[in-house]
C-alpha cells in the first residue's frame, strides 16, 4: 500500500498506527498491539472491527453502476467535485500529499475524478461492499481501498483528510470532523428537487424531501458549518437498461416492488430523457 495512504491509518480496534506484513503470498496490515487486517487478492484492506452491518450492493448492481458511469451519465457530477476539491486542496494549509477520503465510495468512480484534478493527493475508498471495493482499489494510481462501516469510527488518524467525499451517502458527522483537516472540507452531494423528476411519477419512485438540505445539517450536528451550495444539472438521454440501474442506485430500490418497477420502466418510450439535478454543500468543519 502506498505509505503515503498508510500512514493516516488507524487500526479500528485501538487506534495505533498500522503497518504492512508480508508472510508469503499473504499480506495485512497490523498495529503494534497485534491486531491483524487481511489485505485481499483484489487490493482492499479489511478494517472492520467486527461484522459489517450488511452486505451492501451485490456484484451485479456494482457491475451496472459501474457502466452506467462510465458511460458519462454523471460527468457532471464529477466533474463539480473535481473542481470544488482543487479550490479546498488551494485554500488548505500546505501538506505534502493532500488526502481525499470518499466515504460510502462504491466503485471509486468519484474518488478517481477528483484525483485526477489533483496530481499532487492520494486517495482512500471507503466502503461496505466488497465488489465495490474490489473495483475501487484499481480506479485510480494514487487510491487505496478499504472495508469499513462508516457509522463505526474511521480507520484514519485525527485530521489527515483534506477532503471528504460524501456522495448520496450516509453521513458520521462526529467521526467526519475528527479526521477532517481544521482547513479541510466536507463535499456533501444531495438530489435537487427535481432530481429524476421525469421518473418519480411514472415509475413511483420516492420524492425528494422538501426538507432534505435541513436533514444534511442536522446530521452533521454541531460539527459542520455550511459554507456554500450550489446546484448541478444535466438533461440526460437513457435507454430503459439503463433507467433501470439508475432506479437500483437511489433509495427507491429498497422501497420498489421489483416486478411493478420492471413492469414500468418496459412502458417507457425510449429514449428516455432525465433530469439531473444536484446539490453540492461545501462543508466547513468547526473549531
Amino acid at each position: 500500500m502506498d505509505a503515503r495512504i498508510l500512514g493516516r491509518l488507524r487500526c479500528p480496534v485501538c487506534a495505533e498506527p498500522l503497518a504492512e506484513a508480508v508472510a508469503g503470498t499473504a499480506r495485512a496490515l497490523r498495529c503494534p498491539r497485534r491486531h491483524s487486517f487481511d489485505i485481499a487478492r483484489q487490493g482492499y484492506v479489511n478494517l472492520l472491527a467486527g461484522r459489517a452491518p450488511h452486505s451492501g450492493d451485490s456484484a451485479e448492481m456494482v457491475a451496472a453502476r459501474a457502466d452506467f458511469l462510465a458511460a458519462g451519465h454523471y460527468d457532471t457530477v464529477a466533474a463539480a467535485l473535481a473542481a470544488t476539491a482543487a479550490m479546498v486542496v488551494a485554500r488548505a494549509a500546505e501538506r505534502p500529499y493532500p488526502l481525499v477520503v470518499d466515504a460510502g465510495a462504491g466503485t471509486g468512480w468519484y474518488l478517481a475524478a477528483v484525483l485526477a484534478a489533483l496530481p499532487d493527493a492520494v486517495g482512500l475508498a471507503l466502503d461496505v461492499a466488497k465488489p465495490a471495493l474490489r473495483r475501487a482499489a484499481r480506479a485510480h494510481p494514487r487510491a487505496a481501498a478499504a472495508l469499513a462501516d462508516t457509522w463505526q469510527r474511521l480507520p484514519l488518524a485525527d485530521g489527515s483528510a483534506t477532503v471528504l467525499l460524501n456522495v448520496f451517502a450516509p453521513r458520521n458527522g462526529p467521526e467526519f470532523h475528527r479526521v477532517l483537516d481544521p482547513d479541510g472540507a466536507l463535499l456533501v452531494i444531495t438530489p435537487a428537487a427535481d432530481h429524476l423528476a421525469e421518473l418519480v411519477d411514472a415509475l413511483d419512485l420516492l420524492r425528494v424531501d422538501p426538507a432534505k438540505a435541513d436533514r444534511v445539517a442536522g446530521s452533521l450536528g454541531t460539527h459542520f458549518t455550511e459554507e456554500s451550495a450550489t446546484e448541478h444539472r444535466a438533461r440526460l438521454t437513457l435507454r430503459r437498461t439503463e433507467v433501470a440501474t439508475l432506479v437500483g442506485m437511489g433509495p427507491s430500490a429498497w422501497h420498489t416492488d421489483p416486478a411493478r418497477l420492471a413492469e414500468r420502466i418496459a412502458a417507457l418510450p425510449e429514449p428516455v430523457p432525465v433530469t439531473l439535478a444536484v446539490r453540492l454543500g461545501v462543508h466547513r468543519p468547526v473549531a
